[in-house]
Formats: C-alpha cells, structure tokens, sequence
C-alpha cells in the first residue's frame, strides 16, 4: 500500500517539518509475520532497508503509541507512524565550485560558516550558486533529480538567505538522523547575535509565542494569540550593548521556526536592523533630522540585509558521542555597523 502523508505526528516536535516527510500505514489484514524494517523498505519507494534502519535506531518509527526497534513483528492492523528526512527530488543538483568556510569535517559531519546571500539549497529562483551545489562539489558528487547517493551532504536545518553563521551538514544517513533526533529533542545549542532597532525594555526576556503563516503576505511569518494556530517557538533573548536608538542582542533558540528570531523582535517592537521583510529598514527610533536620515541610510547601505548571525553552535557528535561546540567570529558588514552605532553615540550622545 501506498503511505498517507501526515503531519500530526504526536512523538515528534513540529520543528524543521519542512525537512521531513511523514508517512502513516495500516497493516493489510492478511498481511505474513515480518520484520518491521523489511516491511517499510518494501513499502517505500527510494528508501532502502539500511536507511529505515538508521531511523528505528533513532526512534522515528512507532507502531500505535510506542516506538519499536528493528526486529519488531509487523502484525495485520498495526498503526505505524513514521518520519524520514527528506532529500529533495526533482532538481538535479550541479556541483559547482564555490568557496565554503569549513570551520570542522570529519567522517560524519560538516560545519559551516556560511555568509550573508548564499541561499541554502537549491528552489524557486535559485538553482545554482546554493550551498548545496558547493557542497556537492566539495563531495564530488553529481546528483541527478531522481537520484540518491549516500554521500550527499544532507542538511538537518537551514539560516536564511541573507542570515550569516554557522550550520551542521550530515555526510552519512546515521549522522542525519542522529542529528535530526537531536534537533527534535531541543539538545541543540544554538545562539545568534542581532542588532535591533530601540532600546530593549529590559536585560533579558522570553518570547513564547505560535508562528504561523501571515495571511496578508504568504512570505511573511506572524505571531498568533490563537494556541490553535501556528506552531510553538519559544526565544530567549539578551541584552549585550545598548547603543541608543539600537541595541546588540544574543538569541537562544528553544524551538527553530522559520523566521523565528526574525519575527519575535519584530513583535516586541524591535525588528533586526536591515531587515526589509520585518520593518526593519525604516527609521524606527531617533531624530527627524535629514543628517540621521542620511546616517541610517549609510548604515543600510554598509549592512543591506537583516543584522543577524548565527554565532554559536553545539552538538553531540552522532558517532564518537562527544560534545562539540563551536562558534564564528562577528562577520564585518554588522561589525563595521555596531562600529558606526558606537561612534554616533560617542558624538551626539555624550553620557
């Protein structure tokens, strides 16, 4: 039979859904004694039986409310639920010859220190020059749109087009799904910096708040006050330097949404500085005067996108079980923009 897509899957946290398919089958009745594993290999196109595997041993696989291990005994009428991460079909990934700042590799894992205004992976409108397309060349690995190779970097979360910072690549199908567990169980670590707009109301704070889709603007993310609607994040967050009419914060993600920094200042009355989808390339806090116009203007034009970066992360690696936590210095646009924030206040607002 073929499997139901779904999405309400109870085991699992809601969060990177976007990377995962869900699948939902029912025993046939006159269905033979088999093990669980060779039975969602049969079932599953494009998915062999060492991948199933590897997402048993991760725990992403139940049968009515209890997740089973490999050799479980698939019986007529059991409900089996199911997650697998999801590789991308249907766009023939080029490998092209892009520089990666590699901060750590190993057998099992990348870590990447990606800039500003290089797109993740390849999608509407952007099919090369992704860093998908220069991990395939890093790998060298040409994959076609309907093919598979188990070498291909697999990503187990994503940062935004013109956010900055670190992510973690899975070389191996256990590593992803070991990695994919760990992101599910919030066991990542995972801190940003940003530069907002305003002086932050207090030190430090917490947003817990659903996300859903912006019904006005389909790329757009709001808050919802309806606990029906949207999906849970939950942001801490933290005054680092106060500069006037902006102010340095760190991030620490408990869920990851998309968009979710981005729209959790933004509800506080403080979007990230630069950030044109949020509101945070209008003037927000300061003087009328055309000379601060004319200053934020030149700090737009330093810092063209949303002042964000993702400056630290931690896991445990899937293999050897050790801790790994690794962090990437400020890059230069929001650098040279904190710079002129600091000399602006210098001048125009002695203490």
């Amino acid at each position: 039979m073929n499997p139901e897509a779904q999405t309400d899957l109870e085991f699992l946290d809601e969060e990177q859904e976007e990377l995962f398919e869900h699948f939902r089958f029912v025993v046939d009745p006159g269905q033979d004694p088999l093990r669980i594993d060779k039975y969602l290999s049969a079932h599953m196109e494009h998915t062999s039986r060492h991948r199933v595997q590897c997402a048993i041993k991760e725990g992403f696989v139940q049968v009515g409310d209890k997740t089973v291990k490999a050799n479980y005994i698939v019986r007529p009428g059991d409900l089996i639920r199911f997650v697998m991460p999801y590789r991308r079909r249907g766009v023939e990934i080029l490998p092209q010859d892009i520089a990666l700042n590699i901060v750590y590799e190993d057998d099992d894992v990348l870590v990447i220190d990606k800039p500003a205004g290089m797109v993740v992976h390849p999608g509407h409108g952007h099919y090369e020059g992704t860093l998908v397309n220069a991990l395939a060349f890093h790998l060298g690995i040409s994959q076609g749109p309907d093919e598979g190779d188990d070498r291909m970097g697999v990503l187990v979360h994503r940062i935004d087009k013109d956010t900055s910072g670190l992510l973690v690549v899975a070389k191996t199908e256990e590593a992803q799904l070991n990695l994919a567990r760990q992101f599910y169980v919030h066991s990542i670590e995972r801190r940003y910096v940003a530069i907002v707009w305003g002086d932050m109301p207090a030190d430090e704070g917490t947003v817990d708040a659903n996300l859903m889709r912006d019904p006005a603007d389909r790329l757009r993310f709001c808050v919802t006050p309806d606990p029906e609607k949207g999906k849970h994040a939950v942001t801490h967050w933290k005054v680092l330097e106060r500069l006037g009419f902006v102010t340095l914060v760190e991030c620490k993600l408990e869920t990851g949404r998309t968009h979710q920094i981005r729209v959790h200042l933004s509800s506080l009355g403080h979007p990230i500085f630069g950030d044109e989808r949020y509101g945070g390339t209008q003037i927000r806090q300061g003087t009328i005067y055309a000379k601060y116009r004319q200053f934020i203007n030149n700090c737009l034009e330093l810092c063209p996108r949303q002042a964000l970066h993702a400056r630290t992360l931690g896991f445990v690696h899937p293999v050897t079980k050790e801790f790994m936590d690794f962090s990437s210095p400020m890059p230069s646009d929001m650098e040279g923009l904190l710079e002129k924030w600091r000399r602006w206040i210098s001048a125009n607002m002695p203490a």
